[in-house]
């Protein structure tokens, strides 16, 4: 079977609902961790935080990915990246990240999530954001829709906001406020300010909580992979600040600075030339 033949062919529709399965059964062991006095924190060497819920769920995703689809590979934050020499030939992957927002996970404020996504060509195809403790699933297959889902009801389709002239509601950091994204948000007409964590702020602008959300700060590709496949399937971008929407499995996986829009104008580039 050729390659094009492949892609013609393939059940995104199954793969986006094993994977919110998967996303769920890793949902279950970090809470179960959640849940203890001690979730065993140590400092990885980039000095972030490292639980034994993130090792945990990594091991659920990556065993459950493996098993779906055997001939896919898997990029996952808790493992070492395949080399960029194997990685560029890659033409689909999996993204994850086990456990988005560990900081958030350690102050037990339930902002967190499991992510993982299918990548094609640089591109986020569908991806899944669970958020174990609200009980809240994001989905979305680009091209066919976005999805919400609380608990065990009927998934609600979504998409972004339109271009109405309601107040502007700008989704921030819970833990990575600075004076880039104060100086940001001085240069807005006037707006609301929600604090969220991890990528569930990406998720506010999908289901039409938010307008947008700056990130002006480093961030990695598994950060933001599935959540961007939510909010391109629900009709917004996720772009750097020179307007191109965000690529993965580059040589470096850092993420430049960027900006979740919906549809509602707004000159976000004379507010990040106002950062600088």
């Amino acid at each position: 079977m050729t390659e094009a033949h492949a892609e013609q062919t393939l059940d995104y529709q199954g793969l986006l609902e094993a994977a919110t399965q998967i996303s769920h059964r890793a949902g279950e062991a970090i809470v179960e961790i959640y849940e203890q006095a001690d979730v065993g924190v140590t400092t990885k060497s980039d000095d972030s935080p490292l639980t034994l819920a993130d090792l945990a769920s990594h091991r659920i995703i990556v065993e459950g990915l493996s098993e779906l689809s055997p001939d896919i590979p898997i990029l996952s934050e808790e493992a070492e990246a395949s080399p960029f020499a194997d990685r560029q030939g890659w033409t689909r992957f999996w993204l994850v990240d086990p456990l988005d927002g560990t900081k958030e996970f350690i102050r037990r404020n339930g902002e967190f999530t499991v992510n993982i996504a299918l990548i094609e060509a640089g591109a986020p195809v569908l991806g899944v954001v669970y958020a174990p403790t609200l009980e809240r699933t994001f989905t979305g297959i680009v091209g066919r829709g976005a999805w919400r889902r609380d608990g065990t009801a009927e998934p609600q389709s979504i998409q972004v906001t339109g271009p109405g002239p309601e107040p502007l509601v700008v989704a921030a950091s819970r833990s990575h406020a600075g004076p880039h994204l104060q100086a940001f948000l001085a240069s807005l007409s006037q707006h609301q300010l929600i604090s969220m964590g991890s990528s569930l702020k990406l998720c506010l602008v999908a289901d039409g909580q938010a307008d947008l959300y700056p990130r002006l700060g480093p961030t990695m590709e598994w950060d933001t992979g599935a959540a961007h496949a939510v909010v391109a399937a629900a009709g917004g971008d996720v772009l750097d600040f020179d307007g191109q929407a965000l690529r993965y499995n580059k040589e470096d996986l850092h993420n430049p600075w960027f900006i979740v829009v919906g549809n509602k104008p707004v000159d976000w580039q004379a507010a990040f030339a106002a950062t600088q």
